[in-house]
């Protein structure tokens, strides 16, 4: 709207320099607190052993590249297991969870599908109420889950959120295309596979992204459900032995002699950065689709 005549719109005063400057310094201030922490980490992980003695424990810069710590961590043992359990859960409890979540969405966006509007119900209250420590408790343990990495995946495969971020993609597919696979005479199976997912690279790289990072971080399920050592994820091996301070002894580093062990500090850290390293690979690869697809399944429907 263009303002009456005889009034002239106040301009919009730019920020003094004094502001500018205070902004400036409160965005690096926030910067550095964040960065120095994962500094830290770093060095600490790679500085050497008397660097690290000398400096109480935690290095800022290290003196060196010293890469003990990691061929200590993959010479065997509990993390290095770990490790392995950890990319096996996410690997396999994404796919489990991609395919469960897209077809259930998928199913409840076409309209007349058997059962979808109770289905549906099912799934929004899911939102709204989880059923308790307790009843999956007793639960992975009535389907004779326990100690098996099934109890990792099954209980949390599909998430009510996902699924209706997929469902309002799916809808805001074009029927015409749908249509047109089902003149060609596709079958619902063939239009899922070959139309509809095709289609939806976007979203479906965001809401793996979101399962892969919740399978990677988890760590609570392992503590509840997993008393065999051998089987605990690397995130539950980072509680136990740095932030519970427990010492790795020689027999967790796959029999290492305990004189020529790193720092406790310098392994711990270097668990730390091994737990970070892979989503942080992953994550540059599908940020192109990350704001794309969150935006088409969130307005779309």
């Amino acid at each position: 709207m263009t303002p009456p005549r005889g009034r002239r719109r106040r301009p919009i005063d730019a920020p003094s320099v004094p502001v500018r400057a205070i902004k400036a310094i409160v965005l690096v201030v926030a910067c550095l607190l964040v960065i120095i922490p994962f500094v830290g980490v770093i060095s600490t992980s790679i500085a050497s052993q008397s660097h690290v003695t000398n400096s109480g424990g935690f290095v800022l810069w290290p003196d060196g590249i010293h890469l003990d710590a990691y061929r200590t961590i993959f010479n065997g043992g509990v993390v290095l297991q770990a490790l392995l359990v950890s990319f096996l859960i996410t690997i396999g409890g994404t796919l489990v969870s991609l395919a469960g979540s897209t077809m259930l969405a998928y199913s409840l966006s076409r309209p007349g599908s058997f059962g979808q509007r109770p289905i549906l119900m099912i799934v929004l209250f899911s939102l709204l109420f989880s059923p308790g420590l307790i009843p999956n408790y007793l639960v992975v343990k009535q389907f004779g889950l326990l100690d098996s990495l099934w109890a990792l995946i099954l209980p949390t495969a599909i998430s009510g959120f996902n699924v209706i971020i997929l469902r309002s993609f799916f809808m805001g597919i074009p029927d015409e295309v749908v249509d047109a696979a089902r003149i060609d005479g596709a079958g619902d199976l063939r239009i899922f596979w070959s139309v509809v997912l095709p289609l939806s690279r976007a979203v479906l790289a965001v809401i793996g992204l979101f399962y892969a990072v919740g399978y990677w971080n988890a760590f609570f399920s392992a503590l509840l459900y997993i008393s065999d050592t051998a089987k605990w994820p690397l995130q539950l091996v980072l509680r136990t032995y740095v932030i519970n301070n427990t010492e790795l002894s020689s027999g967790d580093l796959g029999g290492a002699a305990a004189d020529q062990l790193p720092p406790q500090e310098s392994i711990q850290m270097a668990i730390l950065v091994i737990s970070l390293v892979p989503i942080l690979i992953v994550y540059p690869f599908l940020q192109r689709h990350f704001a794309k697809g969150m935006l088409t399944g969130a307005v779309k429907g």
